[in-house]
């Protein structure tokens, strides 16, 4: 070949080459993220061993995660208990907003989200999205009722103050409303904790086994904790060792049918380590914090499963993934004393709690090309942010997904901001219904006492004396210093935007 065609080939394929990697580029760029977002159950801040590196638990997946992307230290959820945190993350409202203002739901619950409420599952469908959600539901179910009890569906707020009553339930049926009414296209799931009944799992919403046989319940006696369950109806090949695999199983089966052609969301809520504490035979013993140092050694290999089913299908590097916490840990000073391991980290109280401890969490992101690997952000955040970050993510400027209570925290996964843009502050809600609010180094707990297990729960005012309480957490992580009196500016700043936060309209 003459050398000025071999010039002019070498020249074309050189162009054809540039062009096919720039394509490839453009592909890849404005290929929507895949979404895996792992919610914990009941997993303290300081439960995460790089959160808290003098605690008696490693957690070799978790740490790694968090090294891969970025860490938050100020992350929050919305409540301080398990159904509030799960509505809120799934509308963007906070959940005193719901039809259950205070308290948590159980398994024989009706749908807590309201029927054509957006949630992120519909966002994410509507862009073409395949969802999923695998595990622990707690958000309630439309059990059908048998016919000769349907009157009964005509009460308000039937099924959401108190539960539906399982003898007058067709369990025979499909339930009416669950999952796939807000926006999944395929779901498995335990309807509500593991410690209550039924005890059954639901695949699209219908039982996968009837709930023929019962249990007296286990270890009662334990204060709600250890192997600890509730005596209920249950399904007759149920087991409560087997739940947490069961759905590491479940979420691997729907990774594994996912192609890269088109985008997926998969919500996975452990019921771990929820009670009951139930680490399988070859964890037992592994941890220095007993049963429920052992079961959260499962939980973080169950959460390097999903990892690595991630990696061996080549779905990482488009993949974004999310690990957190429902709430604080149930973990009495007494398990702090014996095993040495604080779960809420430096925090005050535990689950239930308006103190940090309560809602305090770990939350770790990692996006490849897109999140800086090994980075902490210190940026004050809450769970109800993911409705308007998948949203920016995406683009999409649908009115319906501007919600009262989710601001994007896309800008600061990006290091392009320290803090949450628009976030007038964060709002928690205790078990009893405390109001606490934290905005910069100020948080005011509308109430005294912890607001939630920590005793005591609920102290009365005295005369003339504090309604609150007014901590300043950058001089004070640990809650000690109660500066209600002392700040009276303060508290009537705080208050008065807790009161606009509380009257906010959709945005």
């Amino acid at each position: 070949m003459h050398n000025s065609y071999k010039v002019l080939f070498i020249l074309g394929c050189s162009l054809g080459v540039a062009v096919l990697m720039a394509f490839k580029t453009s592909s890849r760029k404005s290929t929507p993220p895949n979404i895996v977002y792992i919610l914990a159950d009941d997993l303290g801040y300081g439960d995460v061993s790089i959160y808290n590196p003098e605690g008696a638990v490693p957690t070799p997946n978790i740490d790694k995660l968090a090294t891969q992307g970025m860490r938050f230290t100020d992350a929050h959820s919305p409540s301080s208990v398990c159904t509030p945190t799960r509505y809120a993350l799934l509308t963007g409202r906070y959940p005193w907003r719901s039809r259950l203002p205070v308290g948590v739901l159980r398994g024989y619950s009706r749908t807590l989200i309201e029927a054509e409420r957006p949630t992120v599952a519909s966002l994410l469908k509507s862009q073409g999205y395949e969802t999923a959600v695998v595990g622990k539901w707690h958000l309630g179910l439309d059990w059908v009722s048998q016919a000769a009890h349907r009157d009964s569906l005509q009460k308000p707020n039937y099924g959401i103050k108190t539960e539906m009553l399982p003898e007058q339930i067709d369990f025979n049926q499909k339930a009416s409303q669950g999952p796939q009414t807000v926006g999944f296209n395929y779901s498995y799931v335990l309807p509500a904790s593991l410690d209550m009944p039924p005890y059954c799992y639901l695949e699209n919403q219908q039982l996968t086994e009837l709930p023929t046989a019962y249990t007296d319940g286990n270890k009662l006696e334990t204060g709600y904790t250890g192997p600890f369950w509730r005596a209920g109806k249950k399904s007759p090949s149920f087991d409560f060792y087997g739940v947490l695999p069961r759905f590491v199983d479940k979420a691997k089966d729907f990774l594994k049918r996912q192609s890269k052609q088109k985008p997926f969301f998969l919500y996975l809520p452990l019921a771990a380590p929820h009670t009951p504490w139930v680490p399988t035979p070859n964890y037992r013993g592994k941890s220095k914090a007993g049963e429920y140092g052992d079961f959260l050694q499962q939980v973080d290999a169950a959460v390097g499963q999903v990892l690595h089913t991630l990696d061996s299908m080549g779905l990482s590097e488009n993949t974004l993934v999310v690990f957190t916490s429902d709430n604080g840990p149930y973990w009495r000073e007494n398990f702090v004393k014996q095993f040495n391991h604080k779960a809420a980290g430096p925090y005050r109280g535990m689950k239930g709690d308006a103190f940090e401890g309560g809602h305090r969490i770990p939350f770790i992101v990692r996006w490849p090309g897109k999140v800086k690997a090994g980075s902490i952000s210190n940026a004050t955040t809450t769970l109800t942010n993911l409705l308007a970050t998948c949203a920016e993510i995406l683009k999409v400027k649908d009115a319906r997904y501007k919600v009262e209570d989710s601001y994007s925290i896309l800008p600061v996964l990006l290091g392009k901001s320290t803090q949450v843009a628009r976030q007038p502050a964060v709002v928690h809600s205790s078990s009893i219904g405390y109001f606490a609010i934290r905005k910069g180094d100020w948080k005011l707990i509308e109430g005294l006492g912890s607001g939630g297990f920590t005793e005591p729960r609920n102290v009365v005012p005295k005369a003339g004396g504090p309604t609150g309480q007014l901590y300043n957490l950058a001089e004070d992580v640990g809650e000690t210093k109660d500066l209600y009196a002392q700040h009276p500016e303060k508290v009537q700043e705080l208050r008065k935007l807790l009161s606009e936060i509380k009257n906010a309209k959709p945005k």
